[in-house]
């Protein structure tokens, strides 16, 4: 070696030596993390061939990427273990049982055996909590609703989303944002309830709960919310069905849900729905998914389709001709991922036709594919692919998880009546009868983890009930299909436990093949063998409180005029047996009100308080009320509500307004009232609701204490949309009807907007 060339040698390795240690170079520009996500998600579309951009618009099942044995964990080494291939995919769905381990494995061959190691976005279920083995569930979204209390439904969105990230799924099929308009619906307790306000409220803390600080963190996943759009009124309650609605409506109710979803939650998933909404299916709709999501909205994640709606539009709403056309079409209106539509091979080939024939631009393709790996960037997949195994054990069905899930259904239970202060049972109640197969049921309602038990009422009664009080349960009848004479049987057994006891607690609702997806219902009443057992029980003359166990509002005229005492649970999750026990008992005062109304019969659907002036129920043949009113729920104490106040009487039309109301307990016990702000738009250039949610407040209060319940009306939630289709307020003036249901008014006022 020359001396200058040994020299320059030395002092290269002497300047070589003077770092501590030099960082491994970037391989490929998406692979930097210090670099804006736009333009990684650049780099990455110009390395990717049409093939492996098509992959990523696709999801897999479980089964398919993983070849497991039971609770085998799979093994990335064996090809044969697992499915992916070398270009990658877009979606895993239906992993179970999922641990952290197998997602590491699943993933790391992603990383490491594709041709571009991009990383596999594991979606799994959670609509009330993770639907994995052993995961905290929540009271079904029906009766999370019911509490009005959206610091608890943050609280569960972060428990669910820190469980299911633990395991390695980043993104949750949820929440539904949909407004029952149709109780008919089976899918009605997945919902927040029919008030636009209060289900946006729920919405954009739950999207907040589960999105976190960063979705990239290792407690935080992706929201979705569902089924966009105006999915929860479909002809004649069927799922599925069309969707007969003017943008007017839909805009000033079920499209604002989600716009707060978006805007103020953050919301970074959609899933469009099956439904067509005037004549054009949701997932082909470019003016929902493109022009309102993203252009007005400013939306910047995804969007899937719902499972299968894609290929609706060429079996179902024949919108298109075959495969090519029906992919084309989605794909030019917005939509990104395909949810088990079409084989996969299927797919692939499809798409490459639409583009050959000039169908699908590749610049539509592309910005899909895009879509989709933004929000895996986001998330934090390219730059940490993989979990900390050992989150499971510290964040996983914790004590502090299950405390919330038992406060969650403690406050969504709804007290509907409570005639001559039969409940709670005290100690003058010695022996109270249970009644009912639901009173064992540990279901925890729908889209939970099906593996999960929850506390059954009947059990939590036993445990909490005292030794001075006894318990005992007859079923009534059988949920199978047996002999009149067994039934009949069932029935006297039931009939006379009810005579020897001080109490009987029957138990209604509906049993799990009435309620669910695809259980849409063509009545809302209560079975026969249900109304003949509560008619039987009825005829004792013995006092009866009546618990509901159910997914949506029913038509319980019978129970509402004979029985003394009602209380709705709805789907409690883990904890409900426990909860409803806790207020039987009296150690819990109910506090829930009504996210839905009670029809009185299924002739009145659609039957909701918000709505408009001409909208009439006017019969020959029945009361022209509701059942049970939206907002309505009773106390083991009363309220007294005085003192309503304005800070301003006047406001401009981009003002605000405080008002407050003064509430005492004049009974004597601890109770919680739920304050409910309402307002009526007095003039205005299209017709509006005759009221409208627009704000609530839990106040808890001792025995004659009173305190003040505030809330802030700002006009953007005065806006509405004009003749011309803009949104904008207008001046005149606004009652305001504060209250304890939204029939039960209290206090009323006025304010102008000039």
């Amino acid at each position: 070696m020359k001396k200058k060339y040994a020299g320059a040698l030395a002092i290269l390795i002497m300047a070589f030596c003077s770092f501590e240690s030099p960082k491994p170079p970037v391989k490929y520009p998406y692979q930097n993390a210090a670099l804006p996500v736009e333009k990684r998600v650049a780099d990455l579309l110009s390395r990717m061939t049409v093939a492996e951009k098509i992959k990523q618009l696709d999801m897999y099942s479980g089964h398919e990427v993983a070849n497991m044995k039971g609770h085998e964990s799979v093994s990335y080494s064996d090809s044969s273990r697992i499915s992916i291939g070398t270009e990658g995919i877009g979606s895993v769905h239906d992993l179970y049982p999922l641990t952290s381990d197998i997602s590491n494995q699943i993933q790391r061959y992603a990383v490491e055996h594709t041709r571009l190691g991009i990383p596999v976005l594991f979606i799994e279920e959670g609509l009330h909590g993770y639907s994995g083995l052993g995961s905290t569930t929540f009271p079904v979204p029906l009766a999370l609703a019911g509490a009005w209390d959206t610091t608890l439904v943050h609280q569960a969105g972060r428990i669910i989303a820190t469980e299911m990230r633990a395991h390695g799924v980043a993104m949750v099929l949820g929440p539904v944002l949909c407004l029952p308009r149709d109780p008919r619906w089976g899918r009605v307790e997945e919902t927040y309830g029919e008030d636009p306000y209060l289900a946006a409220a729920d919405g954009v803390a739950m999207v907040k709960g589960l999105q976190g600080n960063k979705v990239s963190d290792p407690d935080a996943v992706l929201a979705e919310p569902k089924h966009f759009a105006v999915h929860g009124i479909p002809e004649a309650g069927s799922n599925t069905a069309p969707v007969n609605m003017g943008e007017r409506e839909a805009r000033s109710s079920f499209l604002y849900v989600f716009e707060k979803a978006i805007k103020e939650g953050g919301a970074l998933g959609m899933m469009a729905a099956y439904s067509e909404l005037d004549g054009i299916p949701c997932v082909d709709n470019k003016w929902l998914l493109k022009d309102v999501l993203r252009k007005e909205w400013g939306f910047k994640g995804f969007v899937l389709s719902d499972l299968g709606a894609i290929k609706m539009s060429m079996v179902n709403h024949r919108v298109a001709a075959n495969t090519a056309d029906a992919l084309a079409q989605t794909l030019a209106a917005g939509l990104d991922m395909q949810f088990y539509d079409f084989p996969h091979t299927e797919l692939m080939s499809a798409i490459k036709k639409a583009l050959a024939t000039k169908q699908l631009s590749i610049n539509e393709l592309d910005r899909a594919v895009g879509d989709v790996l933004r929000v895996k960037f986001m998330l934090g997949l390219f730059d940490h692919p993989y979990v900390d195994e050992s989150l499971i054990k510290k964040v996983f069905h914790t004590e502090a998880s299950q405390a919330v899930a038992l406060k969650a259904a403690q406050e969504g239970i709804s007290l509907l009546k409570n005639n001559n202060g039969l409940l709670p049972l005290n100690s003058n109640t010695h022996s109270v009868a249970v009644i009912g197969p639901l009173a064992a049921s540990t279901y925890l309602g729908g889209y939970a983890n099906t593996e999960g038990k929850g506390v059954a009422i009947l059990e939590a009664l036993k445990q909490k009930a005292g030794s001075d009080m006894k318990i005992e349960y007859e079923a009534g009848y059988s949920t199978k299909d047996t002999s009149a004479a067994k039934q009949s049987d069932e029935l006297q057994k039931a009939v006379g436990l009810v005579n020897h006891s001080d109490v009987a607690v029957v138990v209604l609702g509906e049993d799990i093949g009435e309620v669910g997806e695809g259980k849409d219902r063509s009545n809302l009443d209560l079975n026969k063998r249900q109304t003949r057992l509560i008619e039987a029980l009825q005829q004792t003359g013995k006092p009866i409180a009546v618990v509901l166990f159910n997914g949506r509002p029913l038509c319980i005229n019978f129970v509402a005029k004979k029985i003394p005492a009602i209380v709705e649970s709805w789907f409690l999750g883990e904890a409900g047996g426990s909860a409803i026990a806790d207020v039987l008992l009296g150690k819990i005062n109910p506090s829930g009100k009504l996210p839905m109304t009670f029809p009185r019969s299924t002739g009145q659907i659609p039957y909701y308080y918000n709505h408009k002036p001409t909208s009439r129920h006017v019969y020959v043949d029945q009361d022209t009320s509701a059942l049970f009113p939206f907002g309505h729920g009773l106390s083991y104490t009363a309220f007294a509500y005085s003192g309503l106040n304005f800070s301003q009487k006047s406001i401009p039309v981009n003002g605000s307004v405080n008002i407050s109301v003064t509430i005492k307990n004049t009974g004597k016990v601890a109770g919680t009232e739920v304050v409910q702000f309402y307002i009526r738009d007095v003039v205005s250039s299209v017709t509006t609701p005759i009221k409208s949610l627009k704000g609530f407040s839990r106040i808890s209060l001792k025995p004659g204490e009173s305190g003040k319940a505030q809330f802030k009306l700002s006009t953007e939630e005065l806006k509405i949309w004009n003749r011309e289709m803009k949104h904008v307020v207008e001046p005149g003036e606004f009652k305001v009807m504060v209250g304890s249901s939204s029939e039960d008014i209290r206090q009323r006022g006025s304010f102008w907007v000039k």
